[in-house]
């Protein structure tokens, strides 16, 4: 089945490894573009989102290093930016010489997103986003009153900086992306959750501190584009119940309320697995007709030829 609207949501191992470089994150895309292109040979108009969370945090490090009144750190808003547009053009570049080599004429364009949150999103009073570095609990202290920012003690590794996790009410580009979609281009948009703004008393727009989930901005992103498949990428092939114990499952053709089971039964993990879950049943709830995969890159091709990978219907 051709010409369906899918949006592929990305895992952030299908961009960096272990090597941080441009360049191997560069290299990483020309493979994940090889493998999306199957799709667009299947006859499919595709919306690409990735996440940006290492890239991100290297970036923020990077300004915090340099760091002075001449050279200021950038907000995490504009650095969210910057991080959407250099992987936008990773991917853009990748999938443009992916489409050549196929012989497909095809043009690629990416999209910087600003996603809107609520600014009354009980997010913004319960921050629970770590990102940057790790400090002791005195250089946190510091920090904090240096910045007003809030510090969070992360697991026993050191203190960190947390920030509002909002969920996205809306994607202010979304025309636009309509627009690319209609013209028979493929597109890369929210990528990193979208660049997090609140609407003003006045209508205008203001960016805020703060990281949307990739996977629920990608969600709402295939939600308002009408898509007909929503394919969240990740490690594995499947989603197991019972992961790395002797009993595991995986899960093959599977409903959301089966999947709603599993979620109170502690299935799967928050911040990894579970993300994904919830935010392929919100789609399959709002469009009952629709399905979404999460399954790995990998299996892609198998995907197309026998729909391999965890199939979530209503």
């Amino acid at each position: 089945m051709a010409n369906r609207k899918i949006v592929v949501a990305l895992g952030g191992n299908a961009i960096l490894s272990s090597d941080p470089s441009a360049k191997a994150q560069q290299d990483a895309l020309v493979e994940t573009a090889r493998h999306l292109v199957k799709l667009i040979k299947n006859g499919d108009d595709l919306i690409i989102t990735h996440g940006n969370g290492p890239q991100v945090g290297n970036l923020l490090l990077q300004h915090l290093a340099a760091d002075s009144e001449k050279n200021p750190a950038f907000p995490l808003d504009s650095l969210v930016a910057m991080t959407e547009g250099s992987i936008g053009f990773w991917l853009q570049n990748a999938l443009q010489n992916a489409l050549l080599d196929e012989g497909i004429e095809k043009d690629v364009a990416s999209v910087v997103t600003q996603v809107i949150v609520d600014k009354n999103d009980s997010a913004f009073t319960n921050l629970t986003k770590p990102i940057g570095p790790f400090y002791t609990e005195e250089e946190a202290k510091k920090e904090a009153e240096k910045t007003g920012a809030t510090f969070k003690e992360d697991s026993g590794r050191g203190w960190r900086k947390v920030v509002a996790s909002p969920k996205p009410v809306g994607i202010k580009e979304i025309d636009s992306i309509k627009t690319l979609l209609e013209d028979g281009q493929v597109v890369v948009a929210a990528g990193g959750g979208g660049i997090p703004v609140i609407k003003e008393e006045n209508g205008h727009l203001t960016g805020v501190e703060a990281v949307i989930d990739k996977d629920f901005a990608s969600q709402r992103l295939a939600e308002l584009v009408d898509a007909d498949l929503f394919i969240v990428l990740t490690g594995v092939d499947y989603v197991y119940v019972n992961f790395n114990k002797p009993d595991q499952r995986k899960l093959e053709n599977v409903t959301v309320a089966e999947l709603e089971d599993y979620i109170k039964e502690n299935q799967f993990a928050p911040g990894s697995m579970l993300p994904k879950v919830e935010a392929a049943i919100a789609f399959v709830n709002n469009k009952p007709e629709s399905k979404a995969v999460i399954t790995s890159l990998e299996n892609l091709a198998a995907l197309i030829e026998s729909d391999s990978g965890t199939i979530i219907s209503k």
